[in-house]
């Protein structure tokens, strides 16, 4: 009970103080208030405006696989809007030196934000613009947003759509890095292939030329023939020098031609591949899906003048009543 007295007590005694002193109180509301105002103006402070790009990574990396793999192999469909890891990757991407650093010469950004270039720190203050005017971020559908702010909204725009841009080609560009490299492997291990089946094709040529073309239906006729005339007779000697010749080369024959056959298959899969990887190389694909481009902004949106007015009034009002009961409460002790 006594603890609720004196909260009740010290609610009054609040409530009697700032009624007290409520034109005091309405008079520093009122300064602070037009202090903020005046000091959040485009004098003090410039005003900034925001343009948003909203885009869907794709979900494709090599285009080979994508248009020529049947689609029951298929891994990923080009026009699939991006997914979760597809969002992360495109924010990395968007984070890396290479892209940063390709914002920074296309948008000559150390002459914009008036960086002195031979000063103590110029990268530093650089990237501290940069991380306070240019933001990358996941929406809640998993699509990547680029939001830009500037004193121009003009160029606001402009960086924000370069951006997006940009990202399309440094990604294409890393695309292309790696469908090259491995547009060179494939190439090197198809012509070995190539030159292993002309081999193999030169050399059952050359028994082609001792007359065994095809052993099995060579042997079988010989044996049929055998069968009908006598040994002894002028044919039939014929017959078994034929006999003991594709005996001869019967093993090299069989050797020969089941690898071609195998070979070939080989080959004509790493064809295909040869095929896929020289589509990624020579061909390119958009990179993202673009929902919202980029425009001019009609209105700031740095400072919000209106909430820091209220704010800091509040802030103002609050810790005044704080001051006045700290005081009073002074009073009565020395009394």
């Amino acid at each position: 009970m006594n603890q609720n007295k004196e909260f009740d007590f010290n609610f009054v005694d609040i409530v009697a103080l700032v009624l007290r002193y409520r034109k005091n109180l309405i008079i520093i509301g009122l300064a602070a208030a037009i202090l903020t105002a005046i000091f959040t103006g485009p004098f003090f402070i410039k005003p900034k405006y925001q343009s948003e790009v909203i885009f869907y990574p794709t979900t494709i990396n090599s285009i080979g696989n994508a248009m020529f793999t049947d689609l029951t192999q298929r891994q990923a469909d080009p026009l699939a809007f991006g997914e979760e890891e597809e969002a992360e990757n495109a924010l990395q991407l968007l984070n890396s030196s290479a892209l940063q650093g390709r914002i920074v010469k296309n948008f000559d950004l150390i002459n914009h934000y008036g960086i002195d270039a031979d000063g103590g720190s110029p990268l530093t203050d650089l990237g501290r613009e940069m991380k306070s005017n240019i933001k990358f971020s996941r929406t809640r559908h998993l699509a990547v947003a680029i939001n830009v702010l500037d004193e121009d909204p003009i160029k606001a725009a402009e960086i924000a759509n370069g951006i997006a841009a940009i990202y399309d080609s440094v990604k294409t560009e890393i695309q292309k890095q790696v469908s090259l490299e491995a547009l060179e492997i494939v190439e090197g291990e198809f012509k070995n292939k190539e030159k292993e089946v002309w081999d193999l094709r030169t050399k059952l040529k050359a028994l082609g030329k001792e007359g065994i073309t095809n052993y099995e239906e060579q042997s079988r006729a010989i044996a049929e023939e055998l069968y009908k005339v006598s040994a002894t007779s002028a044919i039939g000697r014929r017959l078994q020098v034929a006999q003991d010749k594709l005996a001869k080369y019967a093993g090299e024959f069989t050797y020969l031609n089941e690898t071609l056959i195998l070979e070939l298959e080989s080959l004509s899969k790493l064809r295909k591949r040869f095929e896929r990887s020289k589509v990624d190389v020579e061909k390119t694909l958009p990179q993202k899906f673009v929902l919202t481009s980029a425009s001019p902004a009609e209105k700031k949106s740095y400072p919000i003048r209106s909430m820091l007015v209220l704010l800091v009034t509040a802030a103002v009002g609050f810790f005044s009543i704080v001051v006045l009961l700290i005081l009073n409460q002074l009073n009565l002790l020395k009394k």
